[in-house]
């Protein structure tokens, strides 16, 4: 029987050292997913036509990553940001692309490595599944992405 492999929108900062190696380990994750198959990781591709942080270059990166969102089955955020700098809110962008693909009916998919944190109503509210500290996290390379079962854990919400 064929295994249907979902597109991933993975969303997440990558600003620093840290926060791409974050991103790079929860990659690695989800390519050991049976039912995950093209992950696409904004920034992964360079928009080369115009000097970065032009007017252009914004437009055109912005519309390529909402076009990547618009066919990804779904999205997978690190919601960790500045956790080296003990600023414990996601970052901003990312919780837009999260907002932005449960406005269309895309599901959400978030992990967080810092795990005794309060998470946001509306945050917390748009996700169909949350995977919460360090070791639930590794629970997403079982994660079936086909029938995205509700998967809660137990945070506070504010």
């Amino acid at each position: 029987m064929m295994i249907k492999q979902n597109r991933v929108y993975l969303a997440g900062p990558f600003f620093s050292d840290q926060q791409t190696k974050r991103l790079d380990d929860l990659q690695d994750l989800l390519k050991q997913n049976r039912t995950i198959g093209d992950i696409f990781r904004p920034a992964s591709e360079d928009y080369t036509a115009a000097e970065i942080g032009t007017f252009e270059w914004q437009t055109a990166v912005f519309k390529h990553d909402i076009n990547n969102i618009n066919v990804s089955d779904v999205v997978v955020a690190m919601l960790d940001y500045k956790l080296e700098d003990n600023e414990p809110e996601p970052d901003s962008g990312t919780v837009w692309e999260c907002g932005y693909a449960f406005a269309h009916n895309i599901p959400v998919i978030a992990v967080r490595e810092q795990a005794d944190l309060p998470l946001n109503l509306m945050l917390a509210g748009s996700l169909t599944a949350f995977f919460n500290g360090k070791d639930n996290i590794k629970k997403i390379k079982d994660y079936d992405f086909n029938s995205l079962m509700t998967r809660y854990e137990d945070v506070k919400v504010f």
